[in-house]
């Protein structure tokens, strides 16, 4: 067995990931870890002009679902904590949770991801505290060691409601993770445009890692999603 990310890059590009990339991405049952991160967002932002005004409701109502974030601000403490585990229906998952320690008090920003043979041998990643939104991810390392994420098709799921999400309202996300050697830290930018309106919302900083045996600390109380989608 290996990790739902080596599985879903193959053998040959995860090798090519800088070796701490490496290891924070084979985080899974296999490796028996887990991983938490804290550091610093160095700026998180949100669209220009119209676009703020735009996107403001769609944050607000996303936050209430620990989905994106309705804040902006500079210099914000957070953690983020990958911990695998085995959903209600029997697949390896991994928390991508973030915790951001803003003025107003903490917002998260909620994240699972399963490996799905049905979706060409991508990740999905569902969002929120109810996955009511899932999107495909594509995983690729760059040449520098670093490790690439887009996003793909975005999928609304709620009862028998599954529909994509459509390209006006929705946003094309990329990230870049990378780790800093002179620093000895990771460093992660996310970006996330509508391709009509323009840039949306994102967040850049860096962070420590340090690294668990699941089994002793397994998922703690509130990490988990309330409800988990069975739809890949």
């Amino acid at each position: 067995m290996s990790s739902i990310f080596r599985t879903a890059m193959g053998e040959d590009a995860f090798a090519r990931l800088h070796p701490e990339l490496q290891r924070r991405f084979s985080v899974g049952l296999a490796s028996g870890e887990l991983c938490v991160g804290h550091g610093v967002m160095d700026r998180i932002w949100h669209g220009e002009g119209l676009t703020r005004h735009l996107i403001r409701p769609f944050l607000a109502l996303g936050g209430t679902r620990n989905i994106l974030l309705p804040r902006a601000g500079r210099h914000v403490p957070f953690t983020i904590e990958n911990v695998p585990y085995l959903d209600a229906y029997g697949r390896e998952t991994v928390t991508f949770v973030r915790t951001f320690r803003l003025p107003d008090g903490p917002r998260r920003f909620d994240a699972t991801m399963v490996y799905s043979p049905a979706r060409r041998g991508r990740i999905v990643d569902y969002l929120g505290t109810h996955q009511h939104l899932a999107s495909e991810l594509r995983l690729s390392a760059e040449p520098d060691g670093s490790l690439l994420i887009r996003s793909g098709e975005h999928r609304f799921r709620e009862g028998p409601v599954d529909v994509r999400v459509p390209e006006l309202v929705g946003g094309d996300a990329e990230v870049r993770e990378s780790f800093d050697e002179r620093a000895g830290r990771f460093r992660v930018r996310v970006r996330v445009v509508n391709r009509y309106v323009g840039p949306l919302f994102g967040y850049e900083g860096s962070f420590t890692a340090t690294y668990a045996p699941v089994r002793d600390r397994g998922v703690r109380r509130g990490l988990r999603p309330v409800r988990e989608e069975a739809r890949a």
